[in-house]
């Protein structure tokens, strides 16, 4: 049993899974950051210095400054702040690995393969085909010019 094991786990399909399992994890982890600390701060400065992170709604009718001091307390709010962080991540993610895949499309698509050259040629007398070598057409016995 163990040999069978082995044995699936080292075939390509499996492996390949694995990597990219683990490189999307990272993948994500760096998203996750470009959203966080790079993109939605100057979103937020362009807004009126607004943290998008810090955006809910508190369903528990005390009032909090933040959601971390919420969140301490156990009050219901809803966090549309780190949804819309989250959906501008999943853009991200998702353009990316849209191009990623046109990319990788391209350089395994199949290419054009030029046309043999002909082996045959009709005859300009009895209008057969005939090997494109022939100095007389073998059906009329017509003398061919080159």
């Amino acid at each position: 049993m163990f040999s069978e094991f082995k044995k699936f786990a080292m075939r390509g399909n499996v492996l390949d899974l694995a990597v990219g399992f683990i490189m999307g994890g990272a993948f994500g982890a760096i998203v996750n950051s470009l959203v966080n600390d790079i993109i939605m701060p100057p979103i937020g400065l362009l807004l009126n210095r607004v943290d998008f992170s810090n955006l809910f709604i508190n369903l528990s009718g005390q009032p909090f400054t933040s959601l971390a001091e919420a969140k301490k307390a156990g009050a219901p709010t809803i966090n549309y702040g780190l949804f819309l962080n989250t959906v501008i991540n999943f853009i991200i993610v998702a353009f990316a690995l849209f191009l990623m895949i046109k990319q990788v499309n391209r350089w395994t698509a199949p290419k054009p393969q030029a046309a043999p050259p002909p082996t045959t040629k009709e005859c300009p007398f009895c209008y057969t085909e005939i090997p494109i070598k022939a100095v007389r057409c073998p059906n009329c016995t017509s003398e061919l010019k080159e």
